[in-house]
């Protein structure tokens, strides 16, 4: 049995500081519609400015700067 080698990143520093993921949105359905605190949507948007403050963080790390790209 073989297996296929596992793809390498041209850039090693992608692989150390790899890009945030955004959260999974919930599916509409997901909310009991009871009230909850927190409900599912209140999480998810929690998640999500905290991807993209991680998101701000990261771009801010990785930009390549002015005339060297």
């Amino acid at each position: 049995m073989t297996t296929a080698p596992t793809p390498v990143s041209a850039d090693p520093a992608a692989s150390a500081d790899p890009m945030p993921q955004p959260p999974e949105q919930p599916d509409l359905d997901a909310c009991c519609g009871n009230g909850c605190d927190p409900c599912i949507f209140d999480s998810y948007d929690l998640a999500m400015d905290e991807y993209r403050q991680a998101l701000r963080a990261w771009k801010a790390r990785n930009e390549t700067p002015a005339g060297q790209g």
